[in-house]
């Protein structure tokens, strides 16, 4: 994928649950879950996890797929957003931390208290075709860690998941998602096939760096088709992308 076309699109979610009380607006609701993939079947797409989707680009059979992705692990990523995947047909990644299992999500200040996955719901999420992979241990800012504490971060989450799911993870996501040259070097250097960030800049788009698109409460059908159309006209596929899979499977 070169020239002109368009890295994948793919779609940031974290929390699926009906609280409304969101200060990071980070939550969106079953109903609205179930509403933004009746839009994407609606328009011949399917949502599927990273890993599938870069798979399906090396093979050039990417054109009707979009991914899916919910960081931090929550609960309900298992209890409310498998179920409505499996309706529509849908897969998608969690990004997870196995430091964190069964607490929950301490390092939002603002609250409210949002309880995490365990280690049988990591079993669940992969018996139920989603996939697992790795946030991180601990929810840590990682371009202001030492290198003891990225270390454990980055190769230290992917043996705890190797350990726990049978399968060492494909990909890595960033907290906060922040990335820098030595962060990405590190989950190079771990052994991820790809690696997942919000908005990283050009000099760090790639595979390692994948850019996503935030899907929220407020996204009605109009606001996604708005968001799908910036992305392609803002963002252009890296050159490495095209080459990644093979690693990836």
């Amino acid at each position: 994928m070169t020239g002109r076309t368009p890295p994948p699109w793919i779609a940031m979610y974290h929390s699926v649950d009906d609280d409304r009380d969101d200060p990071y607006e980070v939550t969106v609701t079953p109903g609205r879950l179930d509403a933004q993939l009746r839009w994407v079947r609606a328009r011949g797409l399917r949502g599927v996890s990273v890993r599938e989707l870069l798979d399906a680009t090396a093979r050039g059979a990417a054109h009707d797929l979009v991914g899916l992705t919910f960081d931090d692990g929550y609960a309900d990523f298992l209890h409310q957003a498998v179920p409505l995947l499996h309706r529509h047909g849908c897969t998608a990644t969690v990004f997870v931390l196995p430091g964190r299992l069964a607490e929950d999500n301490a390092w939002d200040e603002l609250g409210p208290r949002k309880p995490l996955l365990t280690a049988p719901d990591l079993r669940r999420c992969v018996d139920a075709g989603m996939e697992v992979a790795s946030h991180g241990s601990r929810h840590t800012h990682l371009t202001r860690a030492d290198d003891t504490t990225l270390r454990a971060e980055v190769h230290g989450s992917r043996e705890q998941l190797r350990v726990l799911t049978g399968q060492a993870p494909a990909g890595f996501c960033y907290p906060y998602g922040e990335v820098d040259a030595r962060v990405l070097a590190a989950v190079r250097d771990a052994g991820y096939a790809y690696g997942c960030a919000i908005d990283p800049g050009a000099e760090l788009a790639g595979v390692l760096a994948l850019p996503r698109v935030h899907v929220g409460q407020r996204d009605t059908a109009w606001r996604l088709a708005a968001k799908r159309r910036l992305h392609r006209l803002r963002r252009r596929a890296p050159a490495n992308l095209a080459q990644t899979p093979a690693a990836v499977s």
